[in-house]
This record gives C-alpha cells, structure tokens and sequence, in this order.
C-alpha cells in the first residue's frame, strides 16, 4: 500500500518502483552493513593468533552470522531503541552483539572485543562501501546494462533508416536513425566499463588513520596488514591506507561524477526522443486505459522521456552536492559528511526510476518512416554540401558561394538541383554521381560505422 503521507516521493508515490533499494541504501541497510562489518572484525580478532583468544566453534561462527543473516526490521528497531538511550548510532550496534552474545560463554566472556581498537568511522566507512558495492554490482550495472542494450538493439533495427538532421534545430546533413542511437550507445558503453572499474575503498585504522590504540595494546601485531587484509580479503573492498578519522570519500565523489555523466547522457537522449516524437518521426504506441490530457482526448503526451529527464536532474543535484561535499573535512574529522552520507541512496532511486522510466518509453516507440521520408523529399537543400564539395575537388571556382545563393534559407525542388548539377562544367562521372545522390542515400557511412 502507498505510504501517502510520506515527505520523499521516493518513500511515497514512487516506492514500488524503487523498493528493491529499500533494503540496501536505509536505515535499516546501514546498521545491517554495520552489524556485518563489527561481528566480521570480532571473528578476525578470534583468528588472529596474537590475540590469544579461544579457537571459535561452528556453533560460535552460526550465532554470530546468524545475527546479520536474522536481522529484520523488529530487530532493527531494537538497534534503535537502544540507541535513544546511547544518542549514538554505532555504540547502539555494539551493545546490540554484546546482548545477542551474552548466552555464549566464550563469545560473553570476550565480548570487549566487539568493537575493539576501532573509531565509529572503522565501521562507518566500511559499511557506506559494503552498501555502494552492493548498488553498484547488482543494481545499477545492471540497469544501464538494460538500457544500453536496448539502445543498441533499436540502433540495429534503424540501421538503414534514414532521417534528417538538425543542427542548430535547422535542416542538416542525413544519418539514419540507428547511427544517431548508435551514439548514445558508444558514449554510455564508455561510462559503463568506468563504472564497473571503480574501486570501492575502505579503512579500519583508529581514531587518526596511524593504529595509535593499536599498536599501544598490541605492538607485535602488524595492524597495517591485518587492517589490508580484513578491507581486501574479508570485505572484498579496496584497502585505503592513507587516511585521517575518515576515509576521504574521494572513490564516493567519483561513483556520483560517472553516476552523474551516465544520467547526463540519457537526459541528452531522453530530450532527443522527445523532440523525434514531437517531429512525429515516433510514435507511441497506446495504452489502453491510460489518459494523455484532462481535456484533450486526442493525446499521447511523451510523459515517459519527461519524467527521465525530470527525475534525473533531482538526481544529479544531490550527486553533485555530495561529490562536492564529502571530500572536503576539517583537520582529521568533522561531521558535515555523516547526515550528507546518508542521501546516497536517494541519488540511486531518482536514477533508477527515471531509468525505468525510460525503459517504460523506448518499449513504446514506434518509428514512423512516413514523416522521416516527408523531411527527407521536402528538403533537397540538404545536397547542397555534397555538391559543392565535389565541385572544390573538380576545381570549380568559388563552389561554396555558388551553392550559398541557390540554396541558404531557401527551399528548393528536386528538379532545381537537378538541373543545377546538369548545368557543372566537370566531368561526367562526378556529375552522374551527384545526380544519382537523394537526400536519402546521402548517408555516408552512417549504416556501416557499428
């Protein structure tokens, strides 16, 4: 049921389309990240020889999963209630395993060990990357994946289609309308493959990034390398280490700038479309049921390339403000990025249900090769390049100015380029080719450049 009285339109009208983010990017996702990463390092501490800690049964191990693999949201208002007593969101995960623990002899009994040596950034920081890995593995790859695919597939459909251009929002040069799909093909594919390439970077090295605490209760421990290979090799992380309190947020900054140039992109092709549609070189295919006006029947408004675009510049507003933001800190730690952190996820859902709504669209178009032709037969003026250029090849004296006064701003027939054409002194065979040239095969290579 829609939750209408909801602030975000995310948690509101919109929650159905964007609830496979519920679990990862809330409240509820973060102290779950939170919870894995404590009882993770409390089970390395066990494993650690140097620690003198008892060995850990199977039966220890399951009741320690057991805690992140049971945890709902009955038990994350547990968290949180605890939390109105500490007013602190990671101490309240900390007592939280300490009480699930307690019927455990051996884990009560070394239960200090929760939590121990680390700074609330420790788990903070691992547990924000743990989450974005999780976006960026299983959702948003696969989202742009989708919409790549369908990008390229439409491009292979119109590959021999051919359309005018317009530059300047004027009458240009022709391609097809698969080249011009084509494109935004090649310029996502180019995001997509950096996007998979970002590395997601974690710390776990105290309260100034130097194991003060560390090294003071355990000096014989190399903290720098089992710190690497908990963030590497238990967490599948980037082991960062080089830091203050914080991890500096700078891999954070660059997920939202590819974030942030994918969703410029599809705004460019989303209003691309919008415009071919108001052209009338698409239709779109009607849904029975739906109404397109209040007081227009007739209509079939191209709501979805809108909403795209709408929902991705909310989008891109916050990424911008974050990648802005967080890596900027005073000294060794200030707050400003912990409530600023927490809007990651609303930067994913206005991407992802502008995503989906560009997906909802392009399953709708219909590509009405009547008005691309009507364009193509109404504007002949359109060779007027070909033929001047073959005129400079043919040493013909000023051949740009001779076909600026036939043709700018001018409409002109068919015949009148014919006739134009008929009328060069060069020689026959570049004079057939130029005859044999419509506005429609002047295509160059448009259909064979992918």
């Amino acid at each position: 049921m829609m939750n209408v009285d909801a602030i975000s339109p995310l948690d509101g009208r919109y929650n159905d389309k964007v609830s496979e983010l519920n679990n990862i990017v809330s409240e509820y996702g973060l102290i779950r990240y939170r919870l894995f990463v404590e009882i993770e390092w409390f089970k390395l501490l066990f494993e650690t020889h140097e620690f003198n800690l008892p060995k850990l049964s199977l039966t220890d191990i399951n009741l320690l999963d057991n805690i992140v693999s049971n945890f709902d949201i009955n038990e994350c208002i547990k968290v949180k209630n605890i939390e109105k007593v500490t007013n602190h969101d990671v101490k309240a995960v900390e007592y939280y395993i300490k009480d699930k623990i307690k019927n455990n002899d051996k884990l009560n009994k070394n239960r200090e060990f929760i939590h121990f040596a680390c700074t609330s950034e420790d788990i903070n920081n691992l547990s924000y990357a743990l989450m974005l890995k999780e976006v960026k593995e299983n959702i948003l790859k696969n989202y742009i994946k989708l919409i790549m695919d369908k990008i390229n597939h439409l491009s292979n459909e119109y590959r021999n289609i051919p359309m005018m251009c317009k530059t300047h929002g004027q009458p240009a040069t022709p391609s097809t309308m698969g080249k011009e799909f084509y494109n935004v093909y090649y310029r996502l594919y180019r995001q997509y493959i950096q996007l998979i390439n970002q590395e997601i970077l974690g710390k776990i090295n105290g309260a100034v990034g130097n194991y003060n605490a560390h090294v003071v209760s355990y000096p014989n421990i190399q903290w720098d390398r089992l710190a690497k290979y908990f963030v590497e090799d238990k967490l599948k992380l980037t082991f960062n280490p080089y830091t203050t309190q914080i991890e500096p947020h700078d891999y954070v900054a660059e997920i939202m700038d590819i974030v942030r140039r994918i969703n410029i992109i599809l705004i460019d092709f989303a209003r691309d479309i919008w415009g071919y549609i108001s052209f009338n070189y698409f239709k779109q295919k009607v849904v029975q049921g739906e109404v397109g006006s209040s007081t227009m029947p007739h209509k079939v408004n191209p709501i979805d390339f809108e909403n795209c675009e709408g929902n991705l510049g909310l989008a891109n507003s916050l990424a911008i403000h974050l990648a802005e933001k967080l890596p900027l800190s005073r000294f060794q730690r200030d707050l400003t990025d912990s409530t600023v952190q927490r809007n990651l996820g609303v930067v994913f859902g206005y991407s992802i249900l502008a995503y989906s709504s560009l997906m909802k669209g392009l399953a709708k178009l219909e590509i009405n090769v009547e008005a691309l032709n009507h364009d193509l037969d109404n504007n002949w003026e359109l060779l007027a390049e070909p033929i001047q250029t073959v005129m400079r090849k043919c040493g013909v004296e000023n051949a740009y100015e001779k076909l600026k006064e036939l043709t700018r701003g001018k409409k002109i027939s068919q015949d009148e380029v014919k006739k134009f054409i008929n009328s060069l002194d060069i020689d026959e065979v570049n004079k057939k080719s130029l005859l044999n040239l419509t506005p429609h095969n002047y295509i160059g290579l448009a259909n064979k450049l992918y």
